[in-house]
C-alpha cells in the first residue's frame, strides 16, 4: 500500500488524476531550516497540529523559517472529504481539553504578534468545534499575550449559535474560506453550500462590524473568470473585507487534478479586478494561501480601514 493509501484510505480505490506539469512560476523550498526543525520539535511535544504540515501548504518552508505557523485545532482528522484537501478523513478522536492551553504556550515560546487558529470539520460534534475556537481566543486574550488573533473556520455544518459564539469572542480577523465557484462545488466541497458560506461571512460582519471579514478561493479548478468576478461581487455583498487568491496545487494523485496554471499576469488581473471593487486587502498571486503573510497583511488591513475611514 502506498504512503497515499496508508494516509487516505478513503481515497485508495479512486484512480490517479494527472494534473499538467508545474511551470516554472511555481518553486518551493522543503522546510530544511533549523527554525523550521524547532517549530516541528514544538508542535511535537505540545500535542499540537498545523495545516502547514496536514494540507501540505507549499511555503511551509518560508513559513517555519520565520518561525510562523497556522495552528490546526480539534485534533488532525476531518470529518469531510473535500475532493481539493491533503487533512485526513474519518472517525476523530475525543477533543483535548488541553489543545487552548498547549496552544496559548506555544504563541509564548514562538513569540507571535499574530497567531492564525484553524481547524478540520468536526460535524461529529453539537456545535461543530466552535468551543474550542472561543477556549482557544479566550485564552490567549487571559495569557496576557501581546498578539492578535485570527481565526479560519468550518461552515459549523450551520450548527445553531456556532458562528456567534466564535464572533463573541471576537477575534480580530474572523476567515471563512469559500474555496471555489458555485458551479464546482457538487465535484469540489460536496459537504458544504456556497450560500451558507456566504451567509455564515455576513452573520459575522452583522454581529460585529468591527471584525475584519476574510474570505478565499483557489483557481485552476476549471473555473472562469467571469465566475471568479461573480464570487468577488458576493463576498463583498457580504461585507468581505479581505480576499485571498491563489493556485490550486494537488496533494496528491487521488486528488482532483489541476485544470490549468494560472498565470501571474492573470493573478495581477484578479487583484486590480478585487481592489476596485471595494476590498480593503487582496492578496492574489500562485502561492497565496489563506494564512500566509497574515501578520503583514493585518497590519495592512487595519491601515487601509483607518485611511479609507480618514477620507
Amino acid at each position: 500500500m502506498t504512503d497515499t493509501s496508508l494516509r487516505h484510505p478513503e481515497k485508495a480505490h479512486r484512480p490517479d488524476n494527472p494534473s499538467p506539469r508545474k511551470p516554472a512560476w511555481i518553486r518551493v523550498k522543503a522546510p530544511t531550516s533549523e527554525e523550521a526543525a524547532e517549530v516541528r520539535r514544538l508542535m511535537r511535544d505540545k500535542n499540537l497540529h498545523t495545516v502547514c504540515e496536514e494540507a501540505a501548504c507549499p511555503n511551509i518552508g518560508e513559513c517555519w523559517k520565520h518561525r510562523h505557523a497556522t495552528f490546526m485545532i480539534l485534533g488532525d482528522t476531518c470529518t469531510r472529504a473535500c475532493a481539493f484537501c491533503n487533512v485526513k478523513t474519518g472517525k476523530p478522536g475525543a477533543v483535548d481539553p488541553m489543545e487552548p492551553v498547549h496552544l496559548v504556550e506555544s504563541v509564548r515560546s514562538m513569540g507571535l504578534k499574530h497567531v492564525v487558529i484553524t481547524s478540520v470539520d468536526r460535524d461529529d460534534l453539537a456545535d461543530g468545534g466552535a468551543f474550542q475556537f472561543v477556549a482557544c481566543i479566550e485564552g490567549i486574550r487571559a495569557g496576557g499575550l501581546d498578539c492578535t488573533v485570527e481565526v479560519l473556520t468550518p461552515d459549523f455544518r450551520d450548527k445553531a449559535g456556532a458562528v456567534e459564539a466564535v464572533a463573541v469572542a471576537r477575534p480580530d480577523v474572523f476567515n471563512h474560506n469559500l474555496e471555489t465557484v458555485p458551479r464546482l462545488y457538487p465535484g469540489i466541497r460536496p459537504g458544504a453550500r456556497y450560500f451558507e458560506s456566504l451567509r455564515l461571512l455576513d452573520r459575522v460582519k452583522a454581529h460585529d462590524a468591527d471584525i475584519f471579514t476574510k474570505s478565499g478561493i483557489m483557481v485552476g479548478l476549471g473555473e472562469s473568470r467571469g465566475e471568479v468576478l461573480q464570487v468577488m461581487d458576493d463576498m463583498r455583498a457580504a461585507g468581505v473585507d479581505f480576499i485571498t487568491i491563489g493556485q490550486y496545487l494537488q496533494p496528491t494523485p487521488k486528488h482532483v487534478a489541476v485544470d490549468r496554471f494560472v498565470t501571474p499576469e492573470e493573478f495581477e488581473d484578479y487583484k486590480a479586478m478585487a481592489r476596485a471593487k471595494g476590498f480593503l486587502m487582496v492578496a492574489a498571486s500562485p502561492l497565496t494561501r489563506s494564512s500566509h503573510h497574515a501578520d503583514r497583511d493585518f497590519a495592512e488591513l487595519r491601515q487601509a480601514r483607518a485611511a479609507r475611514a480618514g477620507g
